[in-house]
């Protein structure tokens, strides 16, 4: 029969609590109109995936699979969706949220896809039936494991690029100055990459040199450890001296990612915040004030957003950057391997499980 992985509940409080990961046996879905079955070749792991097995999310469901990430191949279709029998397709990795660039339509409608209580959708599973209009043609330069690792961050990467920080405006991205921090992580990466292909001068921070040279090795024009007590001054050094300032900031961190790189801002500036790892909070200058710096929040993205997202992969044929994959719905100790590479911050991309590729996941390595 077809598995799926869910999480498994167990006492203990959020934060504190770490709940199992369980593989169930499952029925086969039938799709119904406008509805498509799709067979999964690869899923990907997320953050979001980490902070749900610790109760530190918001409206989780320990029945429905995990992981909103998700590549496969329509093996069937219900009426008014038959066309698509046979195409690859990525899965539209969250639901309620349909073009407004404001935010979704009805927040209380909104959720990501995995282990969510207000969809039973997710990629973690040998089978799944969505909505026809919730799966995108997967870019065909893309391997499985690679368009698995495209959803959630190249989404989440876009709209906080795109439009946050360039305003919308991917007409005059050449030349702009970005700021990239926390490169490793997977939003971190897709940003880099598509502000790269865009004609973007891209500075990034870590605090490993080696993640500092894969991302130049990427496109990165330069980079900083941010463990460096004067890093933003070293960052200041490296802006070309036709453009001596940043556009533009996009950060998952928060801490003092406005102290720092104020000085740096043009006046206008925009700092484009998706996370807030360091703490929930974070200062704003009086400085950033006098020089109209726009602190811009940014989550997710919608599905007109991703419909462009993957339609800028294909013409620019992006290819997502993958750390390391397990094999194997079923081989629950190495997926809980890949959840300790996220809690250590080891990887470098999107960790992903091959569930059925097939021979077509073949993912490239820096």
């Amino acid at each position: 029969m077809p598995q799926a992985l869910t999480i498994k509940k167990i006492d203990g409080k959020p934060g504190q609590v770490w709940y199992p990961l369980q593989v169930k046996e499952v029925p086969k879905p039938t799709p119904g109109p406008k509805e498509v079955l799709v067979r999964l070749h690869a899923a990907a792991l997320n953050h979001r995936d980490f902070f749900i097995r610790q109760h530190l999310y918001p409206g989780i469901s320990f029945d429905h699979p995990m992981l909103a990430d998700g590549y496969g191949t329509v093996e069937d279709a219900g009426p008014g969706a038959r066309s698509l029998v046979g195409a690859r397709v990525v899965l539209t990795p969250c639901r309620g949220w349909a073009a407004s660039p404001d935010g979704p339509e009805d927040a209380a409608a909104f959720t990501v896809v995995g282990s969510a209580a207000l969809t039973p959708a997710g990629a973690a599973q040998d089978y799944v039936v969505v909505p026809a209009d919730e799966v995108e043609p997967a870019p065909p330069h893309l391997t499985a494991h690679e368009a698995a690792a495209l959803p959630l961050v190249g989404l989440t990467g876009w709209r906080a690029l795109v439009t946050k920080a360039l305003r919308g405006d991917v007409s005059a991205a050449a030349g702009r100055n970005i700021l990239v921090t926390g490169i490793g992580g997977g939003v971190a990466l897709s940003v880099l990459q598509f502000a790269t292909a865009m004609g973007c001068n891209v500075f990034v921070t870590s605090g490993d040199p080696a993640k500092l040279e894969k991302a130049r090795r990427l496109g990165a024009m330069g980079g900083v450890s941010y463990k460096e007590p004067g890093w933003d001054k070293q960052l200041a050094a490296q802006l070309p001296p036709s453009r001596p300032y940043l556009d533009a900031v996009v950060d998952g961190a928060g801490g003092d990612v406005v102290a720092r790189t104020v000085r740096l801002l043009r006046p206008g500036g925009v700092i484009a915040v998706y996370g807030m790892t360091v703490g929930p909070k974070m200062d704003w200058l009086m400085q950033a004030v006098m020089k109209n710096v726009d602190l811009r929040g940014t989550t997710m993205g919608s599905r007109a957003e991703f419909r462009d997202m993957v339609e800028f992969v294909r013409r620019h044929e992006v290819r997502p950057v993958v750390s390391r994959v397990v094999r194997g719905l079923g081989n629950v100790g190495a997926i809980d391997g890949l959840f300790e590479d996220m809690r250590r911050g080891k990887q470098f991309g999107k960790l992903v499980i091959d569930i059925s590729s097939d021979g077509e996941g073949g993912s490239p390595k820096l």
